[in-house]
């Protein structure tokens, strides 16, 4: 019955990793950069690299609003923080288009307006690990949340079936073939293994409204509005008294609001009414001061300073949703835990791609090169010796597309998935081993690509200038793409050596025959 069992959990451990294996790598690779989201979106940007977070930043850009946009109905301002230097502000105009929406880069000393190239920077990577691309954003999360399930179910599935899996863990047989394999997908499973149970959980608790809608359903009676206001504190619109009336002294507003978060720094502003008798001026605490992300804000009202109202994590369910949430994003804890997270979902990035190789190996052995094998085979190089590639490129038609072109930000998408799709048609015209060992290479030239354009496109940004002056947020960038370059560069190594070692094993054959 054991063994039964066991064997049971091997079957559904092997083919759910298999199922999803491609896309789950894609998710988890590009969920593992998203770490850095705020540094990527910076390098992408580079006008905006020189701004600097002022003291009386709040202050600075109300003010500039009000200058700019003293009848919208609303501001919503993004204050500035250490991975973000500048201020973005939104508010609605009908006359904007397509969304009735305006935005600016401010510059949080002098409220003027920065302007910088247009990129989605980062929130690229991290909206394609929850939501895809090019599909409706409903069935894309859909799809996503499968995948972590079947990823839970793999996890769970693996550590039943391999019951030396933490004695085995200080076992490494190089050079061994499918053992190899075996063993490295086992260290880096075990090694991470905490991580890996709580970024899948805590990913499928973040969709958890999607795929689990009943309970909302049962205590707001189908009322999704009535949810959505109750968890993330969105209260209705109060109409204009069309009584004009100044907006208070925002410094004692910001004093307040930090006292009451015990030093806590100010993330996001909403202002209603501006300049009108109804005003409202709400803040919000900034997720990196904590681990949940549950809406903590203080609302004051915009003519007299008083406090309306305050909000803190309201009962277990909002404090669970925001703990979950915020283990999930990993805002908290600074540099150091962020670095953690990103190592070990490196890791989980390499435990999903050791796995399907592992099948591919396996099934080679076992059946021969068929139609199947031939085809995960493909698949494999296209999606993980691909994927970094095509992420390079993204990276350099930042740097390469003109800043004024237009539709530039959809270009740099366009580019990131014409490469891709190159990458994957490749491996079909090319023998097994050397589509890994050109695709390797590839990557590693094209990370290398990286630093050495940026060098030459935006001199400013460039290793030289950036490492001297102590901006890690912008050399950091440059250097991981050297440093996955380097990585890059031994697996194609390792491949080349392990496709020289046949020949020279044959023509060391034939010799001794003609002998």
């Amino acid at each position: 019955m054991k063994a039964g069992f066991r064997q049971s959990m091997a079957w559904l451990h092997t083919w759910s990793g298999l199922v999803v294996g491609w896309l789950l790598f894609a998710i988890f690779l590009t969920g593992t950069v998203s770490y850095f989201r705020p540094e990527i979106s910076l390098w992408m940007r580079p006008e905006l690299q020189q701004a600097v977070p002022g003291a009386r930043a709040t202050e600075v850009v109300i003010a500039e609003m009000q200058r700019r946009a003293p009848t919208a109905p609303s501001w919503i301002i993004l204050m500035p923080s250490e991975r973000n230097p500048v201020a973005s502000v939104f508010w609605r105009d009908p006359t904007a288009t397509p969304r009735g929406f305006r935005q600016a880069q401010l510059d949080p000393r002098t409220g003027g307006d920065l302007a910088a190239r247009a990129t989605s920077g980062g929130d690229f990577f991290y909206a394609f690990h929850f939501q895809l691309f090019g599909l409706p954003i409903p069935i894309a999360r859909w799809i996503v949340s499968f995948c972590a399930m079947v990823m839970l179910v793999s996890i769970v599935s693996g550590i039943v079936t391999h019951r030396r899996i933490f004695a085995d863990f200080f076992t490494f047989r190089p050079r061994k073939g499918q053992r190899s394999w075996l063993d490295g997908h086992a260290v880096l499973a075990t090694l991470a293994l905490p991580y890996h149970l709580m970024i899948t959980y805590t990913g499928l608790v973040t969709l958890i409204a999607l795929t689990m809608p009943w309970p909302i359903l049962t205590n707001f009676e189908g009322n999704r509005a009535a949810y959505t206001a109750a968890v993330f504190g969105i209260d209705e619109a109060v109409p204009r008294a069309g009584v004009a009336t100044p907006l208070t002294a925002i410094a004692p507003l910001v004093a307040e609001a930090k006292a009451r978060w015990h030093g806590g720094e100010i993330g996001r502003v909403l202002v209603t009414n501006p300049g009108d008798s109804t005003a409202t001026i709400t803040f919000q605490q900034q997720d990196s001061d904590r681990v949940s992300v549950s809406r903590r804000t203080i609302t004051f009202d915009g003519t007299t300073g008083a406090v309306i109202a305050t909000r803190e994590p309201d009962g277990a369910a909002d404090a669970t949703r925001g703990v979950m949430y915020g283990l999930h994003v990993g805002r908290f804890g600074g540099g150091v835990m962020r670095a953690l997270f990103f190592l070990s979902a490196l890791m989980g990035s390499a435990m999903v791609a050791t796995g399907t190789i592992l099948w591919a190996v396996k099934r080679r052995q076992k059946a021969g090169a068929g139609a199947g094998t031939r085809l995960v085979e493909i698949l494999n190089v296209g999606a993980i010796a691909g994927l970094p590639a095509a992420m390079a490129v993204y990276l350099l038609a930042n740097r390469l597309l003109p800043v004024e072109m237009a539709g530039r930000t959809a270009w740099e998408v366009y580019c990131f998935f014409i490469a891709w799709a190159v990458l994957l048609l490749h491996p079909m015209f090319r023998s097994h081993r050397c589509a890994w060992r050109e695709q390797l290479w590839a990557g590693a030239a094209l990370l290398v690509a990286v630093p050495v354009v940026n060098a030459v496109a935006t001199p400013g940004s460039a290793l030289p200038v950036t490492l001297p002056a102590g901006r890690w947020d912008i050399a950091g960038i440059d250097l991981a793409c050297l440093a996955f370059a380097l990585l890059l560069a031994g697996c194609a190594r390792m491949v080349g050596r392990k496709a020289a070692a046949p020949r020279q094993r044959r023509g060391a054959a034939q010799t001794v025959a003609a002998e």
